[in-house]
């Protein structure tokens, strides 16, 4: 009878459980379902109004981070920015139910900047544009402009002068974006 009653119980268990997951309608599948501490993160819609933009502050899952399913039926641009590149992902949420399509995925490489004895080096894959535009800033004046083309990497060193000591900026346009990297002498 103990048996009897155990293997009922049991039986019910795993039918309110098997229950309670039917209700779940997320379908995410995406690259990039972990992301890492320091990343960035931010959704916008089909008008490219940002809904949600934040700072990662663990190693989590996408959907961890964010309620997907409460989104209105449309299109999602998903970015995440990362060290030195930004993953670009769209998404639809139709009833509740979130896709990840994986057909208009892109990635774009971020410059590196890099100081060493008054020499400012800047490098980037060229995977995704062969261009770049560099303008290098001192105090707010700007010092130098120059547009650089490539076929794999773009690389450039300028050599600083060493009695302008003070703030400087250097701004990088590729990608139709602006990385902005700020240092001082």
């Amino acid at each position: 009878m103990k048996t009897v009653l155990r293997q009922i119980l049991a039986v019910a268990v795993v039918l309110v459980t098997y229950t309670g997951y039917a209700n779940e309608r997320l379908e995410v599948q995406s690259t990039y379902n972990t992301l890492e501490k320091g990343n960035r993160i931010s959704v916008s819609d089909a008008k490219g109004e940002v809904i949600y933009s934040g700072r990662i502050n663990n190693n989590e899952n996408i959907t961890s981070l964010y309620d997907f399913t409460q989104l209105k039926d449309g299109i999602y641009r998903v970015e995440v920015n990362k060290a030195f590149e930004i993953e670009i992902n769209a998404m639809t949420v139709k009833d509740g139910v979130v896709t990840f399509l994986e057909d208009f995925k892109e990635k774009i490489f971020k410059p590196v900047f890099r100081f060493e004895n008054y020499k400012v080096l800047i490098s980037k894959l060229a995977l995704d544009s062969d261009e770049m535009t560099i303008e290098l800033y001192y105090e707010n004046n700007l010092i130098h402009k120059e547009n650089v083309k490539g076929k794999e990497i773009l690389n450039r060193v300028y050599q600083l002068d060493k009695s302008l000591q003070g703030n400087y900026r250097a701004v990088i346009t590729s990608n139709a974006r602006v990385y902005i990297e700020n240092f001082r002498l």
